[in-house]
């Protein structure tokens, strides 16, 4: 796939049309699937302002996903550390271990409000097929999860209770057997089945409308902290720090501070074996802008366009690509970008473990890992806001694994 020629930002006089960011974003796809996008975006604007459908949502939250999720300050890892005071938003305490079940909530009333009965879905760490499979359930619709075989081996435990929930889990063998072959694998499945099935993406990517809903049904996760941190603290935190896969936990937590410009926003990604040695997961340290399922942003890409192969020890944050919303913070320098490797996110596992009694998901870990950077070298009374996007039983047999050790 050649990689797309775009104007700098900095040379543009105001933002384009709706569903850019900046010169990133749009609908790169073909022109079947162009009816579905668009009836989506109607219903999903409608449904907007339905006031019956935000009281269903917020229901749904409230009583079946278990919101709101607390904010812990964690006294023992600000200690160990000796700087910054570190509080974590606790999205792990979601039903289903993770935030994606604020999206799936949102989209699978979305299904239900489009009269169709079918869902798919892809996933790497296999917490939003789960978080699908579940809402699946809940609401009564057939659901077909595509993963690669790499991630099913990563993540088995995943797969067995997408499977307990009722959901057929269908094995992508290709490519990289990882996200970037799952997505592909259930985009042609959308393409044969548009009118009785939806795609419920996981993560603000692919063509609009999906990176602008699902960045909405997750900054339920920023509105939250952003009350919790003024009640416990009286302010507001000096930066805040998500990992970035696809980007939705971290643009949930970036988008209610998004005008409170003494607010450092700090995405981190995944550096795998190093930036330096080609196996990693760092879009903005060693890719360029393109197009890529469906959307303009930055990704890993080769001189003619190829997409390069990824790596990290974390299957969520395994993907070529990253959010558009999150290429044009970083060109605006709203946000900044940087990436912690394996070790360092192994490291972090361990870290909060011991010092919390709080095991994260090994996408989380990163952004452990980055706090255990930068918070010694801040004043004890800057605050430093963590999204702890999800929990690590799913990782427990994976690191055991990498580990030697036999369960």
């Amino acid at each position: 796939m050649a990689t797309a020629k775009i104007q700098p930002l900095s040379a543009q006089k105001s933002l384009p049309s709706a569903g850019r960011f900046g010169v990133y974003g749009g609908r790169y796809v073909p022109e079947t699937l162009m009816a579905a996008l668009q009836e989506l975006e109607a219903h999903y604007e409608k449904a907007k302002r339905d006031q019956s459908f935000q009281r269903r949502l917020d229901e749904l939250l409230r009583t079946y996903a278990g919101r709101p999720t607390p904010l812990f300050f964690a006294q023992r890892l600000t200690k160990k550390l000796g700087g910054a005071k570190i509080y974590l938003k606790r999205e792990d305490l979601l039903h289903t271990g993770a935030h994606k079940i604020n999206n799936c909530l949102g989209q699978g009333l979305l299904v239900a409000r489009m009269g169709k009965h079918r869902v798919i879905a892809e996933t790497g760490a296999g917490q939003h097929g789960v978080a699908t499979a579940t809402v699946c359930a809940l609401l009564g619709f057939e659901c077909v999860v595509y993963m690669g075989t790499e991630d099913m081996r990563r993540q088995e435990l995943n797969v067995f209770r997408m499977r307990l929930l009722g959901a057929t889990v269908t094995a992508v063998d290709a490519g990289s057997r990882t996200l970037k072959d799952a997505i592909s694998e259930a985009m042609r499945d959308w393409t044969t089945n548009i009118h009785t099935t939806h795609y419920i993406l996981g993560s603000v990517l692919g063509a609009h409308p999906y990176p602008m809903m699902i960045r909405d049904f997750q900054s339920v996760i920023g509105k939250e902290a952003r009350k919790q941190m003024v009640a416990a603290e009286g302010r507001l935190p000096d930066c805040l720090v998500a990992c970035v896969g696809g980007g939705s936990n971290a643009m949930g937590l970036f988008y209610a501070f998004m005008n409170d410009t003494k607010v450092k926003m700090v995405g981190v990604e995944a550096g795998g074996l190093g930036v330096n040695s080609g196996k990693h997961a760092a879009r903005f340290s060693g890719g360029k802008p393109g197009v890529l399922q469906g959307t303009m942003t930055y990704l890993l890409q080769d001189g003619d366009g190829q997409i390069n192969l990824t790596h990290s020890v974390s299957a969520g944050l395994d993907y070529a690509a990253v959010g558009p919303e999150h290429s044009y913070l970083r060109e605006i320098g709203r946000a900044t970008y940087t990436s912690a490797t394996d070790d360092e996110a192994m490291a972090a596992f361990d870290l909060l473990a011991r010092e919390e009694g709080i095991v994260p998901a090994l996408e989380s870990a990163h952004a452990i890992a980055h706090i255990v950077k930068i918070a010694p070298a801040m004043k004890k009374n800057q605050i430093l806001l963590v999204n702890l996007s999800g929990r690590g039983d799913k990782d427990v047999q994976q690191v055991a694994r990498m580990r030697g050790i036999t369960l």
